[in-house]
């Protein structure tokens, strides 16, 4: 019988098949080159005992910092599978609520009206919740940049030295010079950004174990969705990872109460906010345009540029953090996950609510005001919290703030 873990797996790994073939990786190109991506995707168990995948994102690329600046809320900064499949959770996430919101006869599985909120609502308190019962699981198809992934690493070299840990200036942490790719992997248990090459541009993104750890703390809402939905129901059950991408002691050192998130361990947060760490599975089932496959077609392999995302509502395909086919500059490249568009999207559902509390974020005037909102006043605590007790080196991004 299969177990829960592997359910997902093959839920994910089906959805993931039925996206067209401009969406995926190339299986061999020019000079026997074999193409590779990471996938992650989200399902949900609901209280049937069914599974449901409601998020897939694929990719492995990131903007540098010279380039948010630029990005007026319609590139995506940060491409990574895991950060695709966050984004079009939420995305799919503010959709149900929105459905919900147009019609009293509409019922969704996933989401639900906060009960008594039309009674007795407050300026803080959010009109969604997620059901009780139903449970979120993450699949990655490799394992997350960054901390849980350092073993991996090391592992991959044919020199297993620690290299040279170069000295790192406090004063240009603004730059991100205290942020680690994936040298001086001797330095365990630290914050870490997207990996690049040596000569890319410097990025501020954080990796993808840093944003998956405050996720525990946080819940798997974006900041957008804690407007609306209540983060109580919203924490990660479980994340699934192949057998030969799962380092447990990486992942516990990442992740578990007993490695760098002990400090938050058990302390009492507001609005609903907790550390509630994810149990991490492993699976035999391997995807087939994984490094792994990649390398049992050829010996030369290549990250594709391509990114999917899919949620139930909607799916694209991307390059360079806009829609397939369009520049960066251009407005009409946007994706449904850009900030601009899942900003509108918030201040659609916000407005369609028709309760004055929830309309004001509506009115907002800017990206930066939205998410300066007081009804974020508790989540912006518990993230400061977080990044000054278990999370220490976490330097802001580069503000990409617009005009909505």
């Amino acid at each position: 019988m299969k177990t829960l873990e592997d359910r997902v797996v093959a839920t994910v790994h089906a959805q993931f098949a039925k996206l067209p073939a401009k969406s995926k990786p190339r299986n061999v190109i020019a000079g026997d080159v074999a193409e590779w991506v990471p996938l992650a995707g989200i399902a949900i168990c609901k209280e049937d005992g069914s599974v449901q995948c409601v998020a897939l994102g694929t990719g492995m690329k990131c903007i540098d910092i010279m380039k948010i600046g630029l990005a007026n809320g319609n590139i995506l900064h940060d491409s990574h599978a895991e950060t695709l499949a966050l984004r079009a959770f939420n995305h799919f996430l503010l959709n149900e609520c929105h459905r919900l919101t147009l019609s009293k006869r509409a019922v969704s599985d996933v989401i639900q009206p906060k009960v008594g909120y039309e009674c007795a609502p407050s300026s803080r308190q959010q009109p969604f919740t997620v059901r009780e019962g139903v449970r979120i699981f993450m699949y990655c198809s490799e394992a997350p940049c960054g901390d849980a992934s350092m073993e991996l690493v090391m592992q991959a070299q044919k020199d297993t030295t620690p290299w040279p840990v170069t000295q790192r200036s406090l004063g240009d942490e603004q730059h991100g010079a205290t942020l680690l790719g994936r040298g001086s992997f001797s330095e365990l248990g630290v914050v870490r950004r997207k990996p690049a090459r040596a000569d890319a541009i410097t990025s501020l993104s954080k990796s993808c174990s840093d944003k998956l750890a405050m996720k525990q703390c946080t819940s798997f809402l974006s900041g957008l969705a804690s407007l609306l939905i209540s983060p109580e129901n919203a924490f990660l059950d479980t994340l699934i990872l192949p057998k030969d991408q799962y380092a447990s002691e990486a992942c516990e050192r990442a992740f578990g109460p007993t490695g760098r998130m002990a400090p938050v361990s058990g302390k009492d947060r507001p609005s609903g906010y907790a550390f509630l760490p994810f149990t991490v599975a492993s699976t035999d089932h391997d995807l087939y345009i994984s490094r792994k496959s990649a390398l049992n077609k050829s010996d030369t392999i290549k990250g594709s540029n391509v990114s999917a995302v899919w949620t139930p509502y909607a799916q694209e395909t991307l390059i360079n953090g806009v829609l397939q086919g369009r520049k960066q500059g251009d407005p009409k490249g946007a994706s449904m996950l850009s900030r601009r568009k899942l900003a509108e999207l918030t201040c659609t559902v916000a407005a369609s609510c028709r309760i004055p509390e929830v309309e004001d974020v509506a009115l907002c005037n800017s990206y930066r005001a939205i998410k300066n909102s007081l009804r974020l006043s508790g989540r912006r605590l518990v993230k400061g919290d977080v990044t000054k007790e278990a999370l220490e080196g976490w330097v802001k991004n580069v503000e990409d703030d617009f005009n909505m």
